[in-house]
């Protein structure tokens, strides 16, 4: 979508009530402090606030946010040097802590560690996965090919399940069922890490859902063996997001799309693993005119409508299976965005890490007030 320094239209820009899926979403501004929930209005209806930041969140059915923060406020003197040098973006995108906030903001759980990042899934047994880094031997990182630059060591990516105390009980790393060969890191990437894991997701099954930004790859890995169940995407998609398995068995993403070649333009699909074949997708129109470089994800709604997050300008909108925009909101509210990718010149950025709606009848919400006139002067500045 193009921008102009004279164009403010924010907030809800379209809706037809007729063919949405009704409900609240919510929204979290990347780097930021605080969660909104706004109806199909656009208006607040709800907000959580965290003095660490929160980067991204989602609902658990109690009505709890789980969030991750933004880095970790103490000091990390503890990592190695080659650890703190290579955390991409000069370590804005880790995060200290996993917390989960009650209907008031107040902490009533947390896990603690200073390499945790990107994404998290709460588990029906109580237990939570994180994903988080760790440094690579130097003998396996001489064998990792593709990328850019002279680096004194390579991060790899380790999905971890903790209890509710804080004990790690499973582990899966990455780097142990990759291949030098098909694994290559794209050659417009820097050689800091390896894969660049995104997303943690989990099947019906409790199999591993992954994405791997640095070598454009997605798959499915058997939790009991952590060998790839279905491994797809390299020529075929670039630097994607959000990979979920829907209740067919097909894949949702978000395919980004900024190294891939021809015209650069975002994209969302729904692959059918059995086959690698792509069964529906998403573009803009003009297809330059949906594009978000990085962050970003997509979730399929209950009436087969898909709410898109185009992460990087903050918009967030859902399509009929007939691809026709029936919703559509401007992130209105900014945060600091640093600088590099994402980032901008003013410090500020409405960027949106991922999005999730939730319906009128979802456990989360039930009992809950969620009257907008308790958030009438924030609606009114930003109506």
């Amino acid at each position: 979508m193009g921008w102009s320094s004279h164009h403010h239209s924010n907030g809800l820009i379209h809706y037809s009530p007729q063919q949405a899926y009704r409900g609240y979403t919510l929204i979290t501004n990347l780097n930021g402090h605080d969660t909104r929930l706004i109806d199909m209005e656009g208006r607040v209806c709800h907000a959580w606030h965290s003095g660490e930041g929160i980067s991204y969140a989602y609902l658990l059915p109690t009505g709890n946010l789980l969030l991750r923060t933004g880095p970790a406020a103490e000091e990390t003197s503890f990592l190695s040097r080659p650890e703190q040098e290579l955390l991409p973006n000069r370590g804005r995108t880790v995060s200290g802590a996993i917390l989960e906030l009650d209907w008031e903001s107040n902490v009533v759980w947390e896990y603690r560690y200073p390499l945790l990042h990107h994404d998290f899934q709460r588990l029906p047994n109580g237990n939570t996965l994180v994903l988080i880094w760790e440094l690579l031997p130097d003998e396996m990182v001489r064998n990792v090919k593709g990328g850019h630059g002279d680096y004194q060591g390579m991060l790899g990516d380790v999905v971890q399940e903790v209890t509710p105390a804080g004990e790690v009980v499973y582990e899966w790393k990455s780097w142990e069922h990759l291949d030098y060969g098909e694994d290559r890191i794209c050659f417009l990437e820097g050689r800091g890490e390896w894969t660049h894991q995104n997303t943690l997701n989990v099947t019906p099954d409790g199999d591993l859902v992954v994405s791997f930004r640095q070598t454009d790859t997605v798959g499915i890995v058997d939790r009991a063996s952590g060998d790839f169940r279905w491994k797809w995407g390299p020529g075929n998609i670039s630097h994607q997001h959000n990979p979920v398995m829907l209740d067919s068995g097909r894949v949702l993403l978000f395919d980004n799309g900024p190294h891939k070649s021809g015209f650069t333009h975002s994209r969302v699909i729904e692959v059918e693993p059995d086959t690698s074949e792509i069964a529906w997708e998403y573009r803009g129109d003009p297809p330059i005119s949906f594009y978000s470089y990085h962050i970003s994800g997509a979730e399929r709604q209950p009436n087969g409508n898909t709410l898109i997050c185009e992460g990087a300008p903050g918009r967030i909108f859902e399509v009929t299976p007939g691809k026709e925009i029936v919703w559509e909101y401007i992130n209105p509210f900014m945060a600091a965005s640093g600088f590099g990718v994402g980032g901008s010149l003013s410090g500020l950025a409405n960027s949106v890490f991922r999005a999730h709606r939730y319906g009128h009848d979802h456990p989360a919400l039930q009992g809950k007030d969620l009257d907008p006139d308790n958030y009438a002067n924030l609606n009114r500045l930003y109506a």
